[in-house]
């Protein structure tokens, strides 16, 4: 009888033993398939430029790639990158030139850019025709209104001389950039600093005739640098590659969804920012697209990646005022590791 109770017991046994490994396995998979948790931050609030990250969540694509992506928004690129760097938020959107001048810090997280959304920067210098500006020498003894955060004056005094202008003889006024547009178009100055496709829009929203702007970009006048770009955590990237990758395709499926459906992304945008107009978004989108995002460059090379000759010419760029502890190369800054080969990026 104790031999029937023994062998009982280890039929009982080995069953326990296969219904605990079994369920361990079920749990295992079950975590393996959970969506990876990731904080998006913007560095700044929400605008059009921003479609293609709205629209890849508004279609599912973060999903499909099993990411649970939430959004949130820094007062500017140094706040977003020091979200990435405590690792409060794993990606976050910011000004690349921004990130340049971050890693220049002695305690600074090896953070890099993985994608580069504005293949050329925003950066641009609007102005009234009627003040006498068509040109940017025509900036000589004119008043230009600048805000605190803007930062593209830090690559202003490298265009000015680059383009035979003598900064100290432009004269720059500071200005909160709440009052950018109103200042200029009460012609309280000739011109104010900021990016091409929000100012632009914003004065002629304003009833600034369209004839009377003039907008001078950076990037007409000789300016390398790059725009924004999607920067990661570094202990998240060595973590969680494929969601880096992940995140990186659904992105390019976002950006492709807003260049066939520019209306349906321009609404999607409006709709997250408080009291947006869907046809002043369409307008901003359109020009962001056209200036920034779909270059010569973009369409010969692909989305999201850097030409290392440009990016290292621009960071020389910046290094005429900027004095860098040891002057960074391209390499230092944007790693191609979760970018698909060129031929799954090009876009028509």
């Amino acid at each position: 009888m104790s031999g029937f109770k023994t062998t009982a017991l280890h039929c009982l046994l080995a069953l326990s033993i296969l219904l605990a490994t079994l369920f361990a396995r079920d749990v295992s998979a079950t975590e393996t398939n959970a969506p990876v948790a990731i904080h998006f931050t913007f560095d700044r609030p929400p605008d059009a430029s921003m479609a293609p990250l709205f629209l890849a969540a508004k279609d599912g694509r973060f999903g499909a790639e099993r990411l649970n992506v939430a959004f949130n928004s820094a007062s500017g690129s140094p706040e977003a990158l020091a979200r990435v760097a405590r690792g409060d938020s794993e990606l976050a959107l910011v000004d690349i030139n921004e990130l340049i001048r971050f890693r220049d810090k002695d305690d600074a997280a090896p953070i890099k850019a993985v994608f580069v959304l504005f293949n050329r920067a925003p950066y641009a210098i609007v102005a009234r025709k009627s003040r006498g500006i068509q040109l940017l020498t025509d900036l000589d003894r004119k008043a230009v209104g600048v805000a605190d955060s803007d930062l593209s004056m830090r690559l202003w005094p490298a265009l000015a001389r680059q383009n035979g202008i003598d900064p100290s003889r432009v004269k720059l006024h500071k200005i909160s950039a709440a009052v950018r547009e109103p200042i200029l178009s009460a012609g309280q100055v000739d011109a104010v600093a900021g990016f091409g496709y929000l100012t632009a829009v914003n004065l002629r929203d304003r009833g600034v005739p369209d004839a009377d702007l003039v907008v001078l970009r950076y990037a007409d006048y000789g300016c390398e640098a790059y725009g924004f770009a999607v920067v990661v955590n570094p202990a998240f990237a060595a973590a969680k590659p494929d969601a880096v990758k992940g995140f990186v395709r659904a992105l390019m499926a976002g950006i492709t969804a807003t260049v066939r459906e520019p209306g349906r992304a321009a609404e999607e945008a409006a709709s997250r920012i408080d009291g947006g107009d869907r046809s002043l978004e369409l307008e901003r989108l359109r020009t962001v697209l056209a200036d920034n995002i779909l270059t010569d460059e973009v369409r010969r090379n692909g989305l999201g990646g850097v030409d290392l000759a440009r990016f290292d010419r621009s960071i020389g760029q910046i290094a005429q005022d900027f004095k860098f502890r040891k002057l960074p190369t391209a390499g230092d800054i944007f790693d191609d590791r979760f970018l698909p080969p060129v031929a799954g990026r090009l876009i028509n």
